[in-house]
């Protein structure tokens, strides 16, 4: 049976639209799935960015609780069975279930909860910042994170924060990923705490591990036969790099793939009356947006930026380029969350944006560039956002490429306009939409906050900070949310440097005999779940 799943393994792998396979199914004990790997850059959950390195770790790596995937308020146990806050709201501890191991056959202990916190701090890689953010550091990471027995985590708070945030981005791949410590610096180099290992390896107690990855080729992920957990109902998991949308819905229509995370609204539209496919989409995190960066003169200048809430066709691109992507929204936090404020009505306005433009000194509009990724959805919403650009007098020249190319200049902040995703939401909490896509707390060149959009955007407001700091730690609720409304209304009249014009659902294209099947919003869906009816 092995060499048979590793025959058509190859096979798979090597196909392509002209050769492909002529069987009408995938092998019943093997899983594949078709996505875009063009974002997926490394492995290491602390430097990971981007939901596809997510949806491969989410099989791999365990956390210390998971945000439930239907109720996006609800936190469950996983490799803790428990957890209290102190009556102060000071710390939290954590108790881990007895029994669960690594795939390498070590115990799990608290001991790797620690370090595993410790090394995300000291990395200060991208995930960092998701516990920088509450005043964890470096520096106080030991007095933060402490294991007084094998199964006991305590976290002490460094700064007044709601506990409950606390536990929710424990609950994130990547920042509250537990690795273990002992296979990981076994494959230590100078000191890079198995960073260079781990951009190809792994070491979690999930229920898969990674058997391979070839960049922009496959991820293949093999059942962990020492699980803690229900045995996973698949013994292989493919994960092929599909980049072009028809052929995920070409081969899954043939039964040459059982899952496409990929493709186009138009693509998915055409699967919604066959019988053999269905399409599920669910609530997502984050939003789709128009950013500037406010390093360029041009869009230093309020006017400007409000110009460009004038030359979006919100409706229209929801109507023809995000179904089964996003839906409209024009505020920074999602709807469902509270606090979050009923949209604000923005819409495609010419003469308008032509007037403000005027008043900043660009009667004749200007030249720029506009950044997207080649992949589904970008493309089609910058080339839109490129004709009512025109419109206004902005003649905006595409540059495409990679999410390393296109994040990549956002992260350094050599960019002008760029259409991108992002914005937080893994949280069901406003705090994660706000710290993402709005708050900034040193706009310095030095300071490489890249986890904050503020920061990529060079947007910075030293009053918008202190209003997300200070409603996070209010504890009366009505005034949290008449907080959060504050906020909305603030960012809006100082004309911010993002501005979104959808937020993201997920959309997943499924053979019918595909069972078990759950989007999670904080994009970790885990496949442990997934069964063939055959």
């Amino acid at each position: 049976m092995h060499r048979m799943i590793t025959a058509l393994s190859t096979i798979l792998v090597g196909s392509t639209l002209m050769t492909s396979p002529t069987w009408a199914e995938t092998p019943p004990n093997m899983l594949v799935v078709g996505f875009s790997m063009s974002n997926i850059l490394t492995l290491d959950p602390a430097a990971i960015t981007g939901k596809e390195t997510v949806q491969v770790l989410a099989n791999i790596y365990d956390n210390l609780v998971g945000l439930d995937a239907v109720n996006r308020a609800q936190v469950n146990p996983q490799l803790a069975e428990s957890w209290s806050v102190s009556p102060d709201n000071t710390a939290i501890t954590f108790k881990l279930r007895s029994g669960a191991t690594f795939a390498s056959g070590n115990p799990v202990t608290s001991a790797d909860v620690v370090w595993s916190l410790k090394r995300l701090l000291t990395l200060n890689l991208a995930q960092a910042s998701f516990l920088k953010t509450h005043g964890f550091t470096a520096a106080n990471a030991e007095q933060s994170f402490a294991a007084p027995d094998e199964t006991t985590v305590v976290i002490t708070l460094p700064k007044k924060v709601d506990p409950e945030i606390i536990v929710q981005t424990l609950g994130i791949v990547g920042p509250g990923s537990v690795l273990d410590s002992k296979t990981v610096m076994e494959h230590d180099k100078a000191g890079d705490l198995g960073s260079a290992w781990l951009t190809n390896n792994s070491a979690g107690s999930g229920p898969y591990t990674l058997g391979q990855w070839r960049s922009n080729e496959r991820v293949i992920l093999d059942r962990n036969e020492s699980y803690w957990g229900e045995a996973p109902g698949m013994k292989r998991i493919m994960m092929r790099h599909l980049a072009e949308s028809q052929s995920q819905r070409l081969m899954l229509e043939k039964g040459d793939i059982d899952i496409a995370y990929s493709m186009s609204a138009a693509d998915l539209k055409a699967l919604e009356t066959s019988d053999a496919v269905k399409v599920q989409t669910n609530g997502g995190s984050g939003f789709y947006y128009l950013a500037v960066s406010m390093k360029d003169e041009k869009f230093q200048k309020p006017k400007v930026r409000e110009a460009l809430r004038y030359l979006i066709d919100y409706q229209g691109l929801n109507d023809t380029v995000l179904p089964y992507f996003g839906r409209l929204r024009d505020r920074p936090i999602q709807t469902g969350l509270f606090g979050a404020l009923p949209n604000a009505g923005y819409k495609l306005d010419v003469e308008k944006a032509k007037a403000l433009l005027a008043e900043a000194g660009y009667p004749d509009g200007f030249s720029t560039t506009l950044r997207a990724i080649s992949d589904a959805p970008f493309m089609n919403a910058a080339t839109a956002i490129q004709a009512t650009l025109a419109q206004g007098g902005i003649k905006a020249e595409i540059i495409t490429g990679s999410g390393d190319q296109i994040y990549g200049a956002m992260r350094e902040r050599k960019y002008e306009l760029l259409v991108g995703r992002g914005g937080g939401g893994q949280l069901p909490h406003p705090d994660s939409n706000l710290r993402a896509i709005v708050y900034n707390p040193d706009n310095a060149d030095e300071a490489k906050l890249t986890n904050f959009q503020g920061w990529r955007t060079a947007f910075y407001d030293e009053k918008i900070n202190s209003m997300v700091d200070a409603a996070l730690v209010e504890t009366d609720k009505a005034k949290q949310v008449r907080d959060y409304e504050a906020i909305q209304t603030y960012y809006a009249d100082v004309v911010p440097a993002i501005q979104p014009f959808a937020e993201v659902v997920d959309s997943v294209g499924y053979r019918a005999d595909i069972k078990g099947l759950a989007l999670n919003p904080s994009w970790s869906t885990r496949l442990r779940t997934v069964t063939k009816e055959r």
